[in-house]
């Protein structure tokens, strides 16, 4: 089952953190009849690894 959050706003969310994506990146980053990506920019240190979610196995030079 994939989540998808319908706030007072409307808009994607991060299935990972909660934290609103904008409709441009949900739909670069999220299949076909998906509303919220799993993973969002916000996320440093999580990935999407196929259908699932991980941590990062190196970090990412944010900063």
């Amino acid at each position: 089952m994939v989540k998808t959050t319908t706030h007072q706003h409307d808009m994607p969310d991060c299935q990972n953190c909660g934290t609103f994506v904008t409709p441009a990146y949900a739909r670069v980053f999220t299949p076909d009849g998906i509303d919220d990506p799993r993973v969002c920019p916000s996320c440093e240190d999580t990935v999407r690894d196929g259908a699932e979610v991980r941590t990062a196995r190196s970090t990412r030079n944010t900063g």
